[in-house]
């Protein structure tokens, strides 16, 4: 995100601001700000007396404004940091009365600790927030009075379709390489969760140099995956329409349904399907037009190419059927106690028959 590098480039000025409320669903974000805030701004001997950590469930509002008014011991700033912020009592009421109205953030703050300290921070405090998985009320004075006098961070997931990129970006940036199918099995095995993604990625460059190529061969050693019953493997066979090798793919996800849940494979099918659907409508077949249009790395084109000669729309107006249909099943709906594992046999010999 555009807005956390600015606020890390900063902060790494030491251009300090009084507040910053981190918040949103993306918590590696949220994390990557208030980590290096708790491990930069003060040396070792200074955090002792000037640097605090708070968990929300524990503190109120007035405490940690307390807190925060306080000046630092033989240092420039102090570090309050409240953790798990999205349990305090105070930020997780309703937005109403005042705070709904057009007045100042000043007239309505009375009653509120935290929108009074904002209209008059203490400058030798950083005062960090990390309110996860959460936003705050955009009508609320708090968040008004953030945006005058404070820095504030709200996170959002990544789409699914941005993860490859975000991957190769990420292990860019720490001077390695990324094969584009090694981008997309991670996408697909550790799903959207950036934090996890990350602690993956940082143990695979363990095993290699500086500069060298994270392959799709070494992800697969390394991070549990099986080489052979994977999604990207399942859609290359469907692509090809290898029934042998389709069949024993979805065999292995039924028997193994705690590593290949079901809601998983359907999504990945959906969004499978949908790109070669969209590969017919492109205007422009060409290949980095058509990998703008699917959001995929060019590398991938030539196989949905390919998967497009043997799928055409009518077909797949048949399959988005199936995938809705099977959904709904694995959901209950319909299903007279079919497991799992025969519904995703069923889908997928529906889908190359």
């Amino acid at each position: 995100m555009k807005e956390v590098q600015q606020i890390l480039t900063d902060l790494k000025r030491r251009i300090f601001k009084p507040v910053y409320f981190l918040s949103g669903e993306e918590a590696y974000y949220i994390d990557l700000v208030s980590n290096y805030i708790e491990n930069n701004i003060l040396d070792e001997g200074e955090r002792e007396f000037n640097q605090t950590v708070l968990y929300g469930k524990d503190v109120d509002m007035l405490s940690i404004v307390s807190q925060a008014k306080q000046f630092p011991m033989m240092s420039d700033y102090q570090v309050v940091i409240v953790k798990e912020a999205q349990n305090l009592k105070e930020l997780n009421k309703s937005a109403g009365g005042d705070d709904e109205s057009d007045e100042k953030p000043s007239a309505k703050s009375a009653n509120n600790p935290l929108a009074s300290y904002l209209q008059n921070p203490q400058p030798t405090t950083v005062l960090v927030f990390c309110y996860k998985y959460k936003s705050l009320d955009k009508r609320s004075a708090v968040y008004k009075s953030l945006q005058k006098n404070g820095v504030l961070l709200e996170t959002k997931k990544l789409y699914d379709n941005q993860l490859p990129d975000w991957i190769t970006t990420f292990v860019q940036d720490k001077n390695y390489k990324i094969s584009p199918k090694a981008s997309f099995l991670l996408a697909e095995y550790l799903g959207n969760d950036l934090s996890k993604i990350v602690n993956e990625i940082e143990k695979l460059v363990i095993n290699i140099p500086a500069g060298a190529e994270i392959t799709a061969e070494l992800v697969q050693d390394n991070i549990g995956m099986s080489k052979e019953f994977n999604v990207f493997e399942l859609q290359d066979a469907l692509a090809k329409k290898d029934i042998l090798k389709a069949n024993r793919i979805i065999n292995y996800f039924a028997s193994n349904e705690k590593e290949h849940p079901a809601v998983m494979t359907l999504s990945s099918l959906y969004n499978y399907f949908n790109k070669i659907l969209l590969y017919h409508f492109a205007p422009d077949k060409s290949k980095f037009a058509v990998a703008s249009v699917l959001g995929v790395n060019p590398f991938f084109v030539e196989g949905y190419a390919k998967a497009a000669q043997n799928y055409g729309t009518a077909k797949l107006k048949s399959i988005f059927s199936y995938l809705k249909e099977y959904d709904l099943k694995t959901k209950g709906v319909d299903n007279s106690g079919v497991d799992n594992g025969e519904l995703l046999k069923e889908l997928i010999f529906k889908i190359l028959h």
